[in-house]
C-alpha cells in the first residue's frame, strides 16, 4: 500500500494533500476517512516506531515500543482510489489520538495502538458500522511505552538494519554531534496552511 489515504472520490491524487493520519476526535466526521473508518480498517503490524525531538539544535530520533517488547498493531485506515481509465491504487493512514503524560513528553500525538486480544475486534468489518471500535480510539496508558534515543543514520532512507533501534552509543552520539563540514542548502519552506494536523505525522 502506498502511505498516504486517498479517498475514493478524489478526482486527481496529484491536488490532495497527504493523509498520512486520521484524528481519532473527527475520524467518524471527515469526508476522507469517515467510509474507511466503517468500511475498511486495518492493522500495520509494528514492534515500535520513531519520534524527533529538537535539543541542543539538532533533531534527535527516539525509538518508542512497549515495556514488555511484544509486537501490537497501528490502528489504520485504507482506500482503493480507482483512476478514470481503470488504474488502482492502494493507500493507507494510521490512526492518531492525544498522548498520555508521559509519552507526551516527546510528541501531544500518539498512534493508536492494539493489542492482539483487539485485531479481531478492530478488523471487524461486517457490521458497515465505526461505534463498535470506537473506544480503542485512545492512545497507551502510561507506562505502557518506554523509549530510548537512537542514533542519527535512522534520518536517511538509504539506512535498513537492526542497529537503528538500539539505543545510542556515546561514540555514535559523538559523531552525530559532530560539525557538518559542509553547509547545507537552504531549505524551501512552505506557505503557512490552516491544516487541522491530520496531514501532520500525528
Amino acid at each position: 500500500m502506498r502511505w498516504g489515504l486517498v479517498p475514493s472520490w478524489v478526482k486527481d491524487p496529484r491536488k490532495i494533500t497527504l493523509l498520512i493520519n486520521a484524528r481519532s476526535e473527527t475520524v467518524n466526521d471527515k469526508p476522507a476517512f469517515k467510509n474507511a473508518m466503517r468500511r475498511r480498517r486495518c492493522l500495520i503490524p509494528a514492534d515500535g516506531y520513531y519520534e524527533w525531538q529538537v535539543s541542543g539544535g539538532r533533531k534527535r530520533p527516539f525509538f518508542i515500543h512497549r515495556r514488555d517488547g511484544a509486537m501490537f498493531g497501528l490502528a489504520a485506515l485504507a482506500e482503493n482510489w480507482i483512476g478514470p481509465n481503470g488504474e488502482e491504487m492502494e493507500t493507507v493512514a494510521i490512526v492518531t489520538a492525544a498522548a498520555s503524560a508521559d509519552l507526551a513528553v516527546l510528541h501531544h500525538r500518539v498512534p493508536v495502538t492494539l493489542t492482539a486480544g483487539d485485531f479481531a475486534r478492530w478488523l471487524d468489518c461486517s457490521s458497515d458500522d465505526a461505534a463498535p471500535v470506537m473506544a480503542l480510539l485512545k492512545g497507551p496508558l502510561p507506562g505502557e511505552f518506554i523509549w530510548h534515543e537512537v542514533s542519527t543514520r535512522v534520518n536517511h532512507a538509504d539506512n535498513d538494519d537492526a542497529q537503528l533501534v538500539l539505543p545510542i552509543t556515546d561514540e555514535q552520539r559523538a559523531i552525530d554531534d559532530a560539525p557538518r563540514r559542509a553547509k547545507a542548502a537552504p531549505r524551501k519552506t512552505a506557505p503557512p496552511s490552516a491544516d487541522d494536523g491530520q496531514g501532520s505525522l500525528f
